[in-house]
């Protein structure tokens, strides 16, 4: 059989940009192992899989070596292939039914907009070996899924070169470093070596937590966030309680099949 799949750039309004995503449109569900060699094979930070359901869809987000349980630029990705190439939602609104309750991509003009739930950070005690595999030490480190360090400048964020061998060992999802930025409201960066992702370029599902803990201390509802990996993100952020949303552009890099036998 074939699959059909698609990569798209998320959270870039140019290729080479924002985080790769692979996408694919089933009609029903492979076997989970095939799925999971499928993104292994595709070596991307995530491979979305959906079929339709209900009159909405279905997504599974898989990692080179683990299935997740939300992701949001494969998100993004899998709204822009659905609205965008396969025209299988007309009204601007695409709805997921996911491991994390439903999930809802609006789009307006070329901007498509993530409700996502909120996970704000707090106190926790960390794994101390935590700054040895960072090479840094932050100024304070909170804790949800993930681990986050919270530095005091973009500078020192940029600066980080983990030891990914050791962070793959502490006992966290991942690891979320940031600070404020120099021409937007914070910057971050996302390490997930245990799961098959060293440097994740742009993360959407590190702002249900950032944004929680950026709005609360900067005083403002709304805003502007770059992920600072070597390609580079841009999000439109908002915080509304126990949701937040996650608004990117996306941008189409090539189409075609997989042989499945």
């Amino acid at each position: 059989m074939n699959v059909p799949i698609y990569q798209v750039d998320a959270f870039s309004s140019k290729l080479f940009g924002g985080n790769p995503a692979a996408i694919c449109p089933l009609d029903q569900w492979l076997p989970d192992a095939t799925m999971q060699s499928i993104a292994a094979e595709n070596n991307l930070a995530e491979t979305a899989f959906y079929v339709r359901k209900n009159g909405g869809f279905h997504i599974r987000w898989f990692t080179p070596g683990v299935e997740v349980d939300l992701c949001g630029h494969a998100t993004l990705g899998a709204a822009h292939v659905i609205m965008e190439i396969r025209k299988e939602a007309k009204k601007g609104r695409v709805a997921f039914d996911s491991k994390s309750g439903e999930l809802v991509v609006t789009r307006e003009a070329d901007l498509y907009a993530l409700d996502f739930p909120a996970r704000p950070p707090s106190e926790t005690k960390y794994d101390d070996k935590l700054f040895e595999a960072l090479g840094a030490k932050p100024k304070m480190v909170l804790g949800a899924r993930d681990y986050l360090c919270i530095f005091d400048t973009e500078a020192e964020v940029r600066a980080v070169r983990p030891n990914m061998e050791k962070l793959a060992a502490i006992d966290r999802f991942a690891t979320i470093i940031t600070a404020p930025g120099t021409d937007c409201d914070f910057v971050s960066r996302f390490f997930a070596p245990a799961k098959g992702v060293p440097e994740d370029p742009v993360t959407g599902s590190a702002h249900c937590t950032l944004i929680p803990y950026w709005s609360d201390h900067l005083g403002k509802k709304k805003l502007f966030a770059r992920q600072i990996s070597s390609r580079g993100g841009e999000l439109w952020c908002e915080h509304r309680g126990d949701r937040v949303t996650i608004a990117g552009r996306a941008v189409k890099y090539l189409e075609g099949s997989i042989v499945v036998s």
